[in-house]
């Protein structure tokens, strides 16, 4: 248990980083997650926390709720049943078989519009089950992204969008994507 708080600072002391010793009746948190200054307040046990899909907002913020599910249009809670699991040395996606009989079909999907261009329209961006906090960072893991392709690029907009198209499963996505949504277009609501 104390051997990540060594590393820690054996790894963190050259750059400038205080690393803090494990607390008691606390777990350490995981690689990469920053730890809350000592003494501050935490949440009591049993205390709610945000509901699963939702995004955890910092600094007390209310947590963002997934969009509510639209009549007609796949869920992104059906698109999360996936499992990473490690094969011939390589972690790879396992679809549940719901999941695995979306491949080929025609779907309709609602999300966020997380643009990879700079243009002022957009026909290739990924679409999110959340709304982006930052604009360096990803609102959410592969599961809660789409990859899409539509034929009416449409401009950016920070409210939902809904696409039509064939939905690809992606088994050994080069670019570590699970979906891609291509011959697409944007549904008017």
């Amino acid at each position: 248990m104390k051997a990540w708080w060594i590393v820690g600072l054996l790894v963190l002391a050259p750059l400038g980083v205080a690393a803090q010793a494990p607390q008691p009746g606390r777990a350490p948190a995981p690689a990469g997650a920053s730890q809350p200054p000592a003494g501050a307040s935490q949440p009591p046990a049993g205390a709610s926390r945000a509901p699963p899909g939702a995004h955890q907002a910092p600094s007390g913020l209310p947590a963002f709720k997934p969009l509510p599910q639209m009549p007609g249009t796949l869920s992104w809670k059906t698109l999360a049943e996936v499992d990473l699991v490690k094969e011939a040395g390589r972690f790879r996606p396992k679809f549940s078989a719901a999941v695995a009989a979306l491949n080929g079909k025609p779907v309709k999907l609602q999300g966020f519009m997380v643009p990879l261009e700079s243009t002022e329209r957009h026909g290739h961006f990924l679409l999110s089950a959340l709304p982006q906090t930052c604009s360096f960072c990803l609102p959410g893991g592969p599961e809660a992204m789409v990859e899409v392709k539509i034929s009416n690029p449409v401009k950016f907009t920070f409210e939902p969008l809904l696409v039509s198209g064939r939905l690809a499963v992606l088994t050994d996505d080069k670019t570590g994507m699970y979906y891609r949504i291509g011959d697409g277009r944007a549904v008017e609501r």
